[in-house]
């Protein structure tokens, strides 16, 4: 049996999904993509899980598109990957294990949050080997800032993490490998503590409100805040603030 280059844990309502082809730096080959895609779609559509975390195995966390594939005329998957991701329900947290190159910021931008320890570096490389970061910049470009963005993607300079934070690529910036485990395990306890509805449905109003004009976005966020101060999740949430207890969905340490 081939040995599988994704691999997925679930633990507590978080399914962690790892790229798991360090020999080659986690490159997005065919297979790896397939894999990837199929691991997020099955993480998205299970409603036991409160958050998704992506990260990889080694000292890299993805080195972009594997090259040594690039004359294979199938179409590539990045796109449903990238969709899968902004489009998931619950909260996606990139736990950047090392450098990351090329289609890997894409997967990067895409996130809901991100971060890396400090020694980890970043680089849009597509223009070094003759192509441009076209899919990629489809999530970079919602995420980081635009005149950063032009000078990464025209030169394939590599950043430092601090850059890639200041610029909006990454949530935060940690000290090393241990304390990048404590931020997303913080986060990911936080996300327990939240209500899952009322998670999926910020997660939601992220992802469409910039794409509303004023009114249409004030009206849509109306109807979503009275459905849910409506809902079984407020009542829970409310009873369980004046009681002093820990309301039910709390899966929290």
């Amino acid at each position: 049996m081939t040995d599988a280059l994704v691999g997925v844990q679930h633990e507590g309502g978080v399914r962690t999904v790892a790229l798991d082809s360090p020999a080659n730096r986690n490159a997005l080959s065919a297979r790896l993509l397939e894999e990837l895609d199929r691991a997020l779609r099955d993480a998205t559509g299970d409603t036991e899980v409160r958050a998704i975390v992506l990260t990889g195995t080694g000292p890299v966390f993805c080195s972009g598109a594997d090259l040594s594939e690039r004359g294979l005329a199938a179409p590539s998957r990045m796109p449903d990957i990238l969709t899968a991701i902004v489009e998931s329900p619950v909260p996606v947290i990139a736990r950047v294990n090392g450098h990351a190159r090329a289609g890997g910021l894409g997967l990067i931008a895409a996130c809901d949050l991100a971060a890396a320890a400090q020694a980890s570096s970043f680089a849009f490389s597509e223009v070094r080997v003759g192509v441009a970061p076209a899919m990629i910049m489809v999530p970079a470009s919602r995420v980081v800032e635009p005149r950063f963005l032009a000078a990464m993607t025209l030169t394939g300079e590599s950043f430092t993490a601090r850059e890639a934070a200041g610029a909006g690529l990454l949530s935060a910036v940690v000290d090393d490998e241990a304390a990048l485990d404590t931020w997303v395990a913080a986060r990911t306890q936080a996300i327990g503590k939240s209500a899952p509805g009322a998670v999926r449905a910020t997660k939601a109003l992220l992802r469409t409100l910039p794409a509303q004009g004023w009114d249409d976005g004030l009206a849509s966020a109306a109807a979503t805040s009275a459905e849910l101060f409506a809902g079984p999740e407020a009542a829970e949430g409310m009873a369980a603030f004046l009681e002093k207890r820990r309301p039910a969905w709390d899966t929290a340490p």
